[in-house]
């Protein structure tokens, strides 16, 4: 049996008002920073993982109450101490490989330090977020009747490294592509790389210019909070949002009916019996992209550091694709802020943005 862990955190008050409910009565910023003095804790033991192949795994969540605000601000190296406490646990565990949630993979070196600091190998799950990103783009555009080949693709966020990664992938199958970060230079640095493999590349700064111009949007932006509103998007645009928190203001769910936003990275997990042991706002055997790379690995019993630090090849990702079909962990259906998102509806968004664009044309 393949024994993982995997290091959780709370994204927003949320998350610590699911785990804690008396804690909706004390101000956000109190809770914040009380459990910024607390060091990670075991918080739940998942059983009843079984791939089609016979191979299971079992693991553990390591749970660190810091929020994305205290993961960034706090200096690197008390952030690091508080991640090698949290590896040591799953080491005691028993656990074979350690996976990095949200932004415990995006403070610091992306792992690197922490794998060098531990005896088990440590992977980001970066791989398989962009896999299933790229995955759930190519079924919803096709749903929305936008073919990749001629169609304006925006990656926000893109110098970072699930944005570079889906830029790889995707650049060369689409009609254009633009990448929008903060910082000019890289963003050049990662077009040139594109252009070289004829790739129709552009870089763009102002985040909302960008998002406008485009018929398909990936947002893996590592900003703490939203950068897009309802309004931002043209008619018939389809959004995968990966980020989390989110990039996209969930109020565009009630006010344009015409924009498919769908969540990205969330897949199946097999076993009849799956049991996280813990409720983190997802249906029954469903879970993040990161956390299934982290499962993949140990039903694969590949005990290595599959994904570290910033830079992921296009190989890496269609491996852990090709690995998480052969166990059974893939996008199943599309999701829209954390909601089953039935055909018909897709259907009617379709539809609406049909008559939107006519109605601008005319």
């Amino acid at each position: 049996m393949g024994q993982f862990a995997f290091v959780l955190h709370p994204v927003s008050m949320r998350d610590f008002h699911r785990k804690f409910p008396v804690l909706r009565r004390v101000p956000d910023r109190w809770v914040e920073d009380g459990f910024g003095m607390v060091g990670p804790w075991v918080g739940a033991h998942i059983t009843g993982i079984a791939s089609p192949t016979g191979a299971t795994a079992e693991g553990w969540f390591i749970f660190l109450p810091w929020t994305p605000r205290l993961l960034l601000e706090r200096p690197w190296p008390v952030t690091l101490r508080r991640l090698e406490q949290a590896g040591r646990l799953a080491e005691g565990r028993g656990a074979r490989i350690l996976g990095l949630g949200a932004y415990t993979k995006i403070a610091g070196d992306r792992g690197v330090s922490l794998r060098d600091r531990l005896s088990i190998p440590v992977t980001t799950g970066n791989s398989f977020t962009a896999a299933t990103a790229i995955e759930g783009t190519r079924i919803a555009a096709a749903r929305m009747g936008v073919p990749l080949p001629s169609a304006a693709v925006a990656i926000v966020g893109a110098t970072g490294a699930i944005g570079a990664a889906c830029a790889r992938i995707l650049g060369p199958e689409t009609g254009s592509l633009t990448l929008v970060a903060r910082q000019i230079e890289p963003l050049e640095g990662l077009a040139e790389e594109l252009r070289a493999a004829r790739a129709t590349v552009q870089v763009r700064t102002d985040v909302r210019a960008a998002v406008a111009a485009a018929d398909v949007v990936l947002c893996v932006s590592s900003a703490t909070e939203e950068i897009l509103e309802a309004s931002d998007f043209r008619p018939g645009a389809v959004v995968c949002d990966v980020a989390r928190p989110r990039n996209v203001s969930a109020a565009l769910a009630g006010t344009r009916p015409d924009v498919l936003v769908i969540d990205g990275g969330i897949v199946s997990v097999p076993g009849d019996r799956m049991d996280f042991g813990m409720d983190f706002g997802l249906p029954p055997r469903m879970a993040e992209a990161c956390i299934a790379e982290t499962i993949i690995l140990a039903l694969e019993g590949r005990w290595e550091s599959f994904t570290l630090g910033r830079d992921i090849r296009a190989e890496q990702v269609r491996e852990i694709a090709l690995l998480g079909r052969k166990h059974g962990l893939h996008v199943v259906g599309l999701r829209r802020f954390e909601r089953a998102l039935p055909g018909e509806e897709i259907d009617a968004i379709r539809d609406r943005a049909a008559r939107a664009r006519s109605g601008r044309s005319a």
